[in-house]
């Protein structure tokens, strides 16, 4: 018996949809081969030697995953960057579930997962480990929960929407401005209906569960991220953006020819008959948006809704008989191996930088630091095991029976973590600093008697020990500019290192 056309068209549309998987798949996993360990990826895996139910700058679940994998397939690159490549993967294969869900059939599934699966800022989130990697499959896996009601009714799956919600709190708090923006859309539509069913309330009720064992650690700690967050404003650290900035960079990250694709996927929601029992969805962007463009503009905070724009905009294209919604797809995918290269690191170094100086192109900074050849996303990958051999070799020219008193003090958990990370196999003790997490654990037993300091100031230093020598510097030609700093050997902490370690504290 042959098949009808109308049965082959679903499995033709997820044999495409499972093909661009795969293939951002096997990208993300073959980019970086050329780079190291990103300094956040190294500050994650000493956080997962240190679990808790929270930390400076953010919830504990990117460290439970980091432990995890440590403990079952290793810490090499490789290793930890494959849940994130799995979870770029995962975030192609929802956004066209989403398209799907909302009445999308092949055409529209496939520009919905090509889209998703091509825009620089969602596939630069997924090429390292981090909460961001994971980010958009707890807001989409939300978004496609509250399509999922409006179609079926099923209030049951509230159920299913707080789990998410929960896990994406404890992922990341930026998880409470899209459930807000959720909420608000509710509100703002007629499916506030909902919040007559019990439901909907208990479905919230398990979300405050499962985010409450970070909400009290963060309770007990005062609050540590907000005062990180004001301590960032304080500094400018930050770029300001203005909101035309932002959009201009939102565009940039998202690809400037899936612009009519999302631009399409907010007029369905507001503006046709089949987007309306949706619209709920339309407003939780324009909130989550708004209140992101209002707090801290940082471009990358706003990718994970993008992709329920990507799934509606492909349903309106493919809706449109026009050349144009076949076309569009090839100019995207080809220009994508062009933009690739900005997004995740495809090309050596060396390379890189010549591509990017023939094609005047100058990836946009997020924070103020000076640059080097490379975009700070890039740059910091480089330097780290470098810098470690080089206290390592302060340290092992120590007297034997002092190094076990000598402590090695990092000024940024970057620093401190690349200490963790590669010194075991020079001899080295797990470092101490005040930057982060690391400020809460503490400086062990050391006293100050004996202190390796990296980043060190001369002047500075002198005020606090009783001799102080500069004994090496560190140097990367890719690192960030601030990464190349003096090393200097400390003796006789004028007061002892516990007593002092409250003025240590660096959260920003």
């Amino acid at each position: 018996m042959t098949p009808s056309r109308k049965s082959v068209l679903p499995l033709t549309a997820t044999g495409i949809v499972l093909c661009l998987a795969a293939a951002k798949l096997l990208l993300l996993m073959y980019a970086g081969r050329d780079y190291g360990y990103l300094r956040d990826e190294l500050y994650y895996l000493a956080c997962s030697r240190h679990l808790a139910w929270g930390y400076v700058d953010q919830p504990p679940l990117i460290a439970l995953i980091a432990w995890i994998v440590r403990f079952t397939i290793g810490d090499s690159m490789l290793a930890i960057r494959l849940l994130p490549a799995l979870a770029g993967a995962g975030e192609v294969v929802l956004t066209a579930l989403i398209a799907r869900d909302l009445g999308g059939k092949r055409l529209a599934q496939f520009l919905a997962a090509l889209a998703a699966a091509v825009a620089p800022g969602l596939l630069g989130t997924h090429d390292f480990l981090s909460m961001n990697a994971f980010e958009p499959l707890f807001w989409m896996g939300c978004a496609w929960l509250v399509i999922r009601i409006a179609k079926t009714g099923d209030q049951k799956l509230w159920i299913w929407f707080g789990v998410l919600a929960g896990f994406g709190l404890e992922n990341k708090h930026s998880m409470l401005i899209f459930g807000a923006g959720i909420f608000a859309g509710l509100i703002l539509t007629p499916q506030r209906r909902v919040f007559r069913s019990p439901w909907i309330w208990i479905g919230g009720a398990i979300a405050l569960l499962i985010f409450l064992p970070n909400l009290l650690w963060n309770i007990q700690h005062h609050f540590p991220f907000l005062e990180e967050q004001a301590n960032i404003r304080r500094s400018g650290r930050d770029i300001h953006l203005s909101p035309l900035a932002f959009f201009g960079q939102e565009i940039l990250a998202m690809h400037p020819l899936t612009l009519p694709i999302w631009l399409a996927g907010l007029w369905f929601y507001f503006f046709t008959a089949a987007g309306k029992p949706f619209r709920a969805l339309g407003w939780a962007w324009v909130f989550t948006a708004g209140v992101i463009v209002t707090l801290s503009p940082r471009v990358y905070y706003l990718f994970p809704a993008f992709p329920m724009l990507f799934a509606a905009g492909g349903v309106l294209w493919e809706a449109q008989a026009h050349w144009r919604r076949y076309v569009w797809p090839i100019g995207l995918a080809a220009s994508t191996l062009f933009a690739a290269p900005f997004a995740i690191p495809v090309l050596p170094p060396a390379v890189y930088i010549r591509y990017a100086k023939a094609l005047h192109f100058d990836q946009p900074a997020i924070e103020t630091h000076k640059l080097g050849p490379l975009p700070q996303v890039y740059a910091d990958r480089f330097g780290w095991e470098e810098m470690t051999a080089t206290v390592a070799g302060v340290y092992n020219s120590l007297p034997a029976k002092i190094r076990p008193r000598t402590a090695i003090f990092g000024q940024n958990y970057g620093e401190a973590a690349a200490i963790d990370m590669f010194g075991p196999k020079y001899g080295l003790p797990a470092a101490i600093s005040g930057h982060q997490s690391y400020f809460f654990w503490g400086p062990r037993d050391y006293t100050g008697e004996s202190v390796i300091v990296m980043h060190g100031e001369q002047k500075d230093l002198e005020s606090k020990f009783a001799e102080v020598r500069k004994v090496a510097s560190v140097y990367h030609p890719y690192s960030m500019p601030f990464e190349h700093f003096d090393v200097f050997y400390c003796r006789g902490l004028k007061w002892p290192l516990k007593d002092v370690w409250a003025g240590v504290k660096n959260w920003n």
